[in-house]
């Protein structure tokens, strides 16, 4: 048995592996750059010679978005201003409840003037009543006027170590508590039946389906307030299939080890780790909602989103330790860091959120929670069908809606 030799020469019109290597006699590398070189001669050339000169009609309408407002005592209102449009504008004057206001502005370069993307504090000296609604308004140099209503104001607490300390100890109650009371029930899923072990996975689906539409819904109201240079919807979009693609590509590269013959990574564990992660990253939302709730001087609003997550956080964790309910039972250790993987990130979201609130940041954070959690629920499906159950099955199906309708009365605990 011989060898094929391979072609050397080009004559018989074949590709030799070295013309592959170096096309044209040059390193591939050339190649690779060439796009995006001849890219930038191009816009250069564009942008010198501007052929939309004579074309252009009109000057660029400014767009100032107030993102939040602090309270730091009743004589002061600090508006978080930033400027969206592609041309600086600056800020005549200010109006509270139709009234003309001194106002200073801060981080703007010392002037009442923003450059495009930049944010500034505008601090305005008014003595405002808790509860009372504030209308306040903002006119440009042009005479543009941009308006925004504080609801119900009262004051911000201000940072502190003790409020990061009184923020920790809320998210050991509100996120890493019932997630490990609800783990409690471990014991008695691991002597169901398979029919009814399944059903509980499903139900756990049905709850993480519920955090989904949850998230989802308050990721693109929080996008309306995002500025709009920022594309909030867009935003909210990437953030939903960016974490979906990176927890299919963990996934993957399980399934490569499964392939290998890894028993670990074939057991019902990582799935328990994927959900963790699911709601974690929910939890994370959750804690931002705590914290900015406290920036802004909402205390009373934090403190009944504290009961009302807390009495919806306990469902949460039978969806934890569902798949684990199979085989050999987990170590402690697994356990608990299944729990502070699920409950702790209420913990530094409530510190995000105090420190530095940003509806870009919590639309963000709430997309990745979804797209996360619409890829574990995908798992969970794979995991009852590998195990011989059928998804659709009407004890599934009626699960997977009790697990909404859990999730559903106890979110009334949160927005009522």
């Amino acid at each position: 048995m011989t060898d094929t030799p391979q072609d050397t020469t080009t004559d018989s019109g074949v590709t030799t592996d070295e013309e592959i290597a170096q096309p044209l006699g040059l390193p591939r590398w050339v190649f690779a750059l060439l796009p995006i070189v001849l890219l930038v001669l191009v816009l250069g050339v564009f942008a010198f010679t501007s052929p939309l000169a004579g074309v252009q009609n009109g000057e660029p309408l400014p767009d100032v978005t107030v993102t939040h407002t602090t309270l730091p005592s009743d004589e002061t209102v600090v508006l978080h201003v930033t400027n969206n449009g592609p041309e600086s504008v600056t800020i005549s004057q200010v109006l509270v409840d139709e009234a003309y206001w001194n106002f200073r502005v801060e981080g703007a370069g010392g002037d009442q003037t923003l450059a495009p993307m930049e944010r500034a504090q505008i601090v305005v000296p008014y003595h405002w009543n808790p509860g009372w609604d504030l209308e306040v308004a903002l006119v440009l140099s042009d005479g543009s006027t941009f308006h925004n209503t504080i609801v119900a104001p009262s004051q911000s607490p201000g940072f502190s170590t003790s409020l990061l300390g009184t923020l920790a100890v809320i998210g050991l109650f509100v996120g890493v508590i019932p997630v490990a009371l609800g783990m409690l029930w471990f014991p008695y899923i691991k002597t169901m039946s398979d029919r009814w072990l399944h059903a509980v996975l499903v139900f756990a689906a049905g709850v993480l389906g519920f955090l989904a539409f949850d998230a989802g819904f308050e990721a693109f109201e929080l996008a309306e307030r995002i500025p709009g240079a920022y594309e909030g919807n867009l935003l909210v979009v990437f953030g939903i299939f960016g974490a979906l693609l990176l927890v299919q590509a963990i996934s993957a590269w399980r399934e490569g080890r499964v392939a290998a013959g890894d028993s670990r990574a074939s057991s019902g564990l990582w799935i328990a780790y994927l959900v963790a992660v699911g709601i974690g990253l929910h939890n994370l939302a959750e804690g931002l909602a705590i914290g900015s709730s406290f920036a802004l001087g909402r205390v009373s609003l934090g403190a009944f989103l504290v009961i009302g997550f807390m009495l919806h956080n306990v469902t949460e964790g039978p969806a934890v330790i569902a798949p684990v309910a199979r085989g050999e039972r987990p170590s402690l250790k697994h356990f608990a860091a299944l729990g502070v993987i699920a409950g702790a990130p209420v913990i530094l979201g409530g510190w995000i959120g105090s420190l530095a609130y940003s509806p870009t940041i919590g639309a963000f954070f709430l997309a990745i929670g979804v797209g996360a959690i619409l890829q574990v629920n995908w798992e969970i499906a794979q995991m009852v069908r590998h195990a011989g159950g059928r998804v659709a099955s009407a004890t599934n199906l009626i699960a997977f809606l009790f697990g909404l309708s859990v999730m559903y009365v106890t979110d009334l605990f949160v927005v009522l």
